[in-house]
């Protein structure tokens, strides 16, 4: 059986620890985490995204 497993960067989301000049909100910030999470069984494996966007390692 295939294991998806991948990585995602949310990138400077404005939170209390990110902060007020943060670049980005929170609901922008989990967008690549949904995508990942949704992914088919047969999706990219072992990858780096980045605002939804695959990125080289």
């Amino acid at each position: 059986m295939l294991k998806v497993v991948n990585s995602a960067h949310p990138g400077w989301v404005k939170t209390e620890i990110g902060g007020q000049y943060a670049e980005i909100e929170a609901s922008e910030g989990g967008k690549s985490s949904v995508l990942l999470a949704t992914l088919p069984a047969d999706g990219p494996t072992g990858q780096f995204f980045y605002m939804n966007h695959q990125l080289p390692w």
